[in-house]
């Protein structure tokens, strides 16, 4: 019998992760359960930081970004001296289960939790949308309209001043949102770790567009490629350019979360608590071909996820 469960939000903090939350806490409620919130993730677990939630725990939350559980990440959980800490704590507590909200580090943590005999299920929020098994993760949507926003507004700039722009996002080992704002923000070069390029080539590109009379150049690089600072100067040095550099960096976790990411963090939160209803363990919950699934967490963890290279592709020849 599933009674009392608790939720917590770990690693990165994505938009779209408040409305995970209170989708949790309603759905478990509305099926008689009581909600334990975690504060500060896997520290926090280790630590105790527990709260009981009620429906008006989560009220107008869900236009809200960040977290109002916090997030943290946590080098003792990852030994097992800690991992047996956040179990007693766990059982002491009375959890019959336990859904976690973050990415890839956080459902490794899961996973362990998993093995040990919680049952736990993991919601994946990240705005890097680089975990398997699912289409997207909540965040991702909000962090490529933000990027889109700054993209639009530079160009305004770059066109006025007859400029190279260059557009600096996050992605440390996934080029996700880069690839998809510079796609949808007409980026004349899009740099992504996944794939090779050629500074000799985007210089190439940006002489061809001035012989046809085009006043400005849009680099989307995702950070994973290197710094853009760096890239700038390149730019300048064969191409005697004049470039400016934009490093989006935190903006992009935060802001008001989209109506799909809302959506998303709403169907995939509540799924979440059915699976430990039915009795489920070790499982994410993701969003494929518009239906909601789910995957064992060890096929999740042993899988890679990569970019659409045929998407790449066409980015590259829109923007001839």
């Amino acid at each position: 019998m599933v009674r009392r469960i608790g939720v917590l939000t770990s690693g990165g903090d994505a938009p779209g992760m408040n409305a995970a939350i209170r989708a949790v806490v309603r759905k478990a409620i509305y099926h008689g359960l009581e909600v334990i919130g975690i504060r500060r993730g896997y520290a926090g677990l280790i630590q105790g930081e527990f709260r009981e939630m009620h429906v008006g725990s989560v009220a107008d939350i869900i236009h809200r970004g960040g977290t109002i559980l916090l997030t943290a990440r946590s080098e003792r959980f990852k030994t097992e001296e800690g991992r047996k800490e956040a179990l007693q704590k766990i059982q002491e507590a009375g959890l019959d289960g336990l859904v976690v909200i973050g990415g890839d580090g956080s459902f490794r943590g899961a996973a362990h939790l998993a093995r040990l005999g919680v049952p736990t299920i993991g919601v994946p929020a990240t705005i890097d949308n680089d975990i398997p098994c699912t289409d997207y993760t909540i965040g991702f949507d909000t962090a490529v309209n933000t990027a889109v926003d700054a993209i639009n507004k530079a160009r305004d700039t770059a066109t006025s001043h007859e400029r190279i722009i260059i557009v600096e996002v996050m992605g440390r080992q996934s080029g996700f949102i880069a690839l998809n704002a510079g796609l949808a923000g007409g980026a004349e070069s899009i740099l992504i770790p996944e794939i090779d390029y050629d500074l000799d080539m985007v210089v190439e590109k940006i002489e061809r567009g001035r012989k046809r009379g085009k006043l400005h150049s849009i680099i989307v690089v995702a950070e994973g490629v290197g710094s853009a600072i760096d890239i700038s100067k390149e730019i300048e040095k064969k191409g005697g350019f004049e470039t400016r550099v934009i490093i989006l960096g935190h903006i992009q976790r935060g802001g008001t979360p989209t109506a799909f990411d809302r959506m998303l963090a709403s169907y995939t939160g509540a799924r979440a608590v059915e699976l430990l209803l039915e009795g489920k363990s070790g499982q994410m919950v993701g969003f494929e071909n518009n239906r909601v699934v789910n995957y064992p967490l060890e096929e999740v963890l042993q899988r890679t996820k990569t970019v659409d290279r045929e998407a790449y592709e066409l980015a590259g020849v829109l923007s001839i």
